[in-house]
């Protein structure tokens, strides 16, 4: 590795969430702010509700049961 070219590493650096919860990581900085984390994200907390108003999942089984499957493919016979 090149000398002097390289950030300082902080092998004990704090990440503060806005929702008020602290951990503790390896970063180029010492200190890290973030807006959401995994204890007040809907996806990690069970507050997401998945909604599906477009009807998207429907509309995608009914075009995969619609396709025909390929025609397989005439394998050559070499002649002799």
């Amino acid at each position: 590795m090149k000398t002097d070219i390289h950030p300082k590493y902080f092998p004990k650096a704090t990440v503060i969430c806005a929702c008020g919860n602290t951990f503790v990581t390896g970063a180029t900085q010492e200190e890290i702010r973030v807006e959401i984390c995994a204890q007040c994200h809907p996806f990690y907390t069970g507050e997401e509700k998945l909604m599906d108003i477009a009807g998207r999942v429907e509309k995608f089984k009914s075009r995969r049961a619609a396709k025909v499957e390929p025609k397989p493919k005439k394998v050559r016979v070499k002649k002799q």
